[in-house]
């Protein structure tokens, strides 16, 4: 049996299982509080896998792999920057946005300030974030069949596109966010499960000696000793001070990013209690912390067994040095049968994290419009939870259809490089405005809506204007060339620009309320009150 028969069949019974478990969540769905955050029935060890099977997408997996594959050192950065990030997550907001007991990030916003602009802002905010993300899910999804199924005209990869969106809107519009949990946990176990065990082989292969593993990445990668340097992504010769620059922004947005996330913060509100939160929160930096440690070995390992050459003449971005390195690694040790076993086993666990992970994200767009946007802007409040409820999954529809079309567009990019754009944005607009909002006696609506346009335009007009886009070979439009902006991540010039914007916004208008702040300082610190706010 061809590798792409066995995997085929290990991917279709994985979404056989998991539209399972969809379907029979949809039987348990029965009002808002369970199709937004899972009736809170979660303990802190399930959403913690959960939260991990949100965490590690296809960019930690598949992006990460290749980008330690081909450039080396300045790869092992984004594994580094992802991990910090989730101190941060935990010290800052976790427990704080879980006790304040609502649906969606612009309901802690909102608290305290006029619901109307800030919602709108908030909505728009986590709509915008949510598809930059989906984007990385979606190249990633194309890059893996055209491995797996030997797909390589930009045609045949865009269907596979087309048709993971589909499966994902099934996931999210029948199943709603325990459905969506359910799937997160299921792929945690299995992505975990499939890099501990091709981590360990590869190990196996340099008989547990990491120093012997690193030698023969840096020898095949041809780039020689400076492959285990910085620099060759970052900070080369022909970049100067610029490459430089570039690293720290790069750096900003990883560590500051994943607070302001929108499909990590609803994760905290499926749990019943703070204490439930904060356990979840350590049951994720556990998974996580592991995960992480192990894209090390896989993308030095891919270096080593694959070469950069044959990752590179797979895919130009290295999104499959992961599942490459699997087969060589399993017919290195099993013969022919074990390396195709192995691909298919590997590249099967990848397909399902994409899915989940884009579930997941869609779940929070859409949330955020039904909830934030439709319910409480448009319809200022008069709405039913069946009639909210029904907007959320006609708003997957249409957010799905979104990012199938970007995601086509965007083939050929590194999809770990598209998720720091994501958390970019995310660390530009929301992190500033949830921060002030929780910590700042005089925040108030004006400094909240500037925060958040403030950082979430300045990190748009970046990204149009840098490399990313256009002016270089890997752009999006390759053949245009309209960038002034020299870097290619946009966190060190917009995440000061949203803080500044919501200071000064802040302070040029006179309306707070200081009671009101009293009121979510101690729901937020001791989660009293929370629950009465849920229900009202």
């Amino acid at each position: 049996m061809s590798h792409q028969t066995l995997s085929t069949i290990l991917f279709l019974l994985f979404v056989a299982g998991t539209l399972g478990i969809t379907f029979w969540a949809s039987r348990h769905t029965k009002d808002a509080t369970d199709y937004y955050a899972g009736g809170r029935s979660f303990s802190g060890a399930q959403n913690g896998l959960a939260i991990g099977g949100d965490y590690m997408s296809a960019a930690s997996f598949l992006g990460i792999a290749g980008i330690i594959a081909l450039s080396g050192y300045d790869g092992f950065l984004y594994s580094i920057g992802f991990l910090v990030a989730w101190l941060v997550a935990l010290l800052l907001v976790a427990e704080l946005m879980r006790n304040s007991g609502k649906f969606t990030m612009a309901d802690v916003l909102a608290f305290r300030m006029s619901p109307l602009p800030v919602r709108t802002a908030a909505g728009v905010s986590t709509i915008t974030v949510s598809i930059f993300y989906l984007l990385a899910q979606m190249v990633g999804a194309g890059a893996l069949v055209g491995l797996l199924l030997g797909v390589t005209s930009p045609t045949g990869k865009a269907l596979t596109i087309v048709g993971v969106g589909i499966l994902m809107i099934v996931y999210v519009v029948v199943g709603g966010m325990k459905g969506t949990t359910w799937v997160q946990i299921v792929k945690a176990v299995l992505l975990m499960g499939g890099a501990t065990l091709v981590t360990l082989l590869v190990l196996g292969r340099y008989g547990f000696n990491l120093s012997g593993l690193l030698g023969d990445a840096a020898a095949q990668s041809g780039k020689g000793a400076a492959f285990l340097e910085p620099g060759l992504k970052y900070g080369t010769e022909a970049q100067g001070i610029a490459g430089k620059i570039d690293l720290v922004s790069l750096g900003l947005a990883l560590v500051l990013g994943t607070a302001g996330l929108p499909h990590i913060l609803i994760r905290f509100y499926t749990v019943p209690t703070a204490k439930e939160a904060r356990k979840s929160v350590l049951w994720g930096i556990g998974i996580i912390g592991t995960f992480y440690l192990l894209t090390l070995v896989l993308g030095f390992g891919a270096a080593a067994l694959v070469g950069g050459k044959a990752i590179l003449a797979q895919d130009k971005a290295g999104n499959t040095a992961a599942p490459m390195l699997a087969e060589a690694v399993g017919r290195a040790i099993f013969g022919d049968v074990g390396g195709t076993i192995l691909l298919a086993v590997i590249a099967a666990v990848a397909f399902a994290t994409i899915l989940a992970v884009v579930a997941g994200l869609t779940l929070a767009s859409s949330s955020s419009f039904a909830h934030d946007l439709y319910a409480h802007v448009f319809k200022r409040g008069n709405v039913t939870d069946r009639e909210e409820v029904l907007v959320a999954r006609i708003s997957a529809f249409v957010i799905g259809a979104i990012s199938i079309g970007l995601g086509i567009l965007a083939q050929g990019q590194n999809v770990a490089f598209l998720v720091a754009l994501a958390f970019a944005v995310a660390a530009s607009g929301n992190l500033p405005a949830i921060l002030y909002s929780l910590f700042w006696k005089r925040f108030n609506t004006a400094g909240a809506v500037s925060a958040i346009y403030g950082g979430l335009v300045s990190a748009l007009v970046l990204v149009i204007f840098s490399p990313v886009v256009s002016g270089s070979a890997t752009a999006l439009f390759p053949n245009a060339n309209f960038a002034w902006f020299p870097l290619s991540n946009p966190g060190i010039v917009s995440i000061p620009i949203g803080f500044l914007a919501g200071f000064i916004g802040a302070r040029l208008s006179k309306e707070y309320s200081a009671s009101k702040y009293a009121e979510i300082e101690v729901r937020s610190l001791t989660g009293i009150g929370a629950e009465k706010a849920v229900h009202h």
